[in-house]
C-alpha cells in the first residue's frame, strides 16, 4: 500500500469518526427540538436552535460524502497500481527472456532494480558479493548497458514514453 493511499485512509478513518460523532449531536439535538416544540410550541429560541440543527445535519452528509469520494479514490489509487505492477512485471518477464538471463541473473536483476547494491543482493540470496558482481555484470552485458541505474532507466523510459512531439 502507498504512502498516499495509507494516507487517504487515514482521512478516511479521520472524517468517518467525526461525521459520526456530528450524527450522534444532530440526532441529539433534533430529539430535544423536538421535545420542546411539543412542550412550549416553536418560538424564536427554538427556530435558532432548529437551524443551528440543520446546518449540523448538512455537515454530516457533506462529511459522509466527503468520505465516500476519499474511499472511492482509494480504491481507484488501488486499481491503478495494481494494473501498474503487472505491466512492470510482464515488462520484467518479457526483457529477462529477450535477454536470455538465467534464473540467477534474473534474480540478481531483480533485486537491483528494487534499488539493493551488491552487499543487499549477496546477503539477500546468501551468495558472495564476488558472485553478484559477475551475475550483474552479465546482466548489464546482455541488456547492453553498464551500471544499475542504466537498468533502471531502461524500464522507466518504456514506463513513461514521452508525449510526442
Amino acid at each position: 500500500m502507498t504512502d498516499r493511499a495509507r494516507t487517504r485512509e487515514r482521512k478516511a478513518a479521520g472524517i468517518s469518526i467525526l461525521v459520526a460523532l456530528q450524527a450522534l449531536a444532530c440526532a441529539f439535538f433534533l430529539a430535544d427540538l423536538v421535545g420542546d416544540v411539543l412542550v412550549d410550541g416553536f418560538g424564536l429560541h427554538l427556530a435558532v436552535e432548529a437551524m443551528a440543527a440543520l446546518a449540523l445535519l448538512v455537515a454530516v452528509v457533506l462529511g459522509a460524502l466527503r468520505v465516500r469520494g476519499l474511499i472511492a479514490d482509494a480504491r481507484r489509487d488501488a486499481a491503478a497500481v495494481a494494473v501498474a505492477q503487472g505491466a512492470l512485471a510482464e515488462l520484467i518477464r518479457l526483457r529477462f527472456a529477450e535477454w536470455q538471463l538465467t534464473a540467477a541473473e534474473a534474480d540478481v536483476a531483480l533485486f537491483a532494480l528494487k534499488g539493493c547494491d551488491i552487499a543487499e543482493i549477496a546477503r539477500l540470496r546468501g551468495s558472495a558479493a564476488g558472485t553478484v558482481r559477475a551475475q550483474l555484470a552479465r546482466v548489464y552485458a546482455k541488456a547492453g548497458i553498464d551500471s544499475q541505474s542504466g537498468l533502471i532507466a531502461l524500464f522507466l523510459e518504456e514506463l513513461i514514453g514521452l508525449p510526442a512531439a
